[in-house]
């Protein structure tokens, strides 16, 4: 890594103008085959034009995108509202569906985890919020992404989610804004 790739720098970006470069950081952070990269693709094209959709990056001083983050308010009428919705309901949190601002997606490559640049992804993005809480979804497994969202407040408020198409489940998460610093 030269002098131009250590420093990372967080900021909005035009995602469906990099969408190539987030899902190649996507492929390598989160294991996705080719065949998933090509349905995410139009997944992350489509939740852009939602009204409220933000997104943020984390890039180097040559400008290669090394993290990023996007989200909206969450709609309860959006596919991942209708399946976590009875998960949230069987816990008695599903009113964690109004007034949440959702992360969708939110990735670091391995080379620069660990270094706060997913912290930084996500308080700037929740700080633009002006809901009064955050919701996103994570495969249910101790993490240190699961171990990241905890430290920022995020607590269960559903376990052991099956989306159709993954094989593992998820955990739904939520946390009050704005999200604690330290």
């Amino acid at each position: 890594m030269d002098d131009a790739d250590t420093d990372v720098t967080i900021g909005p970006i035009d995602l469906a103008a990099r969408v190539d470069d987030a899902l190649a950081v996507q492929a390598i952070a989160f294991g996705l085959s080719e065949d998933e990269v090509v349905v995410r693709h139009h997944i992350m094209l489509r939740h852009l034009q939602n009204p409220g959709a933000r997104a943020y990056g984390a890039t180097t001083g040559s400008r290669r995108l090394v993290g990023f983050v996007y989200g909206m308010p969450n709609d309860r009428t959006h596919w991942w509202s209708t399946v976590v919705q009875p998960y949230l309901r069987a816990t008695g949190n599903d009113t964690w569906l109004d007034d949440s601002f959702v992360i969708t997606e939110l990735h670091v490559h391995p080379g620069y985890q660990g270094r706060g640049v997913g912290r930084a992804l996500i308080t700037t993005i929740t700080d633009q919020s002006k809901l009064p809480r955050s919701i996103l979804s994570a495969i249910d497994t101790e993490s240190p992404a699961r171990g990241l969202y905890r430290s920022l407040g995020y607590v269960d408020l559903a376990r052991q989610v099956h989306f159709p198409s993954a094989p593992r489940p998820y955990a739904v998460m939520g946390a009050p804004l704005p999200l604690p610093r330290g």
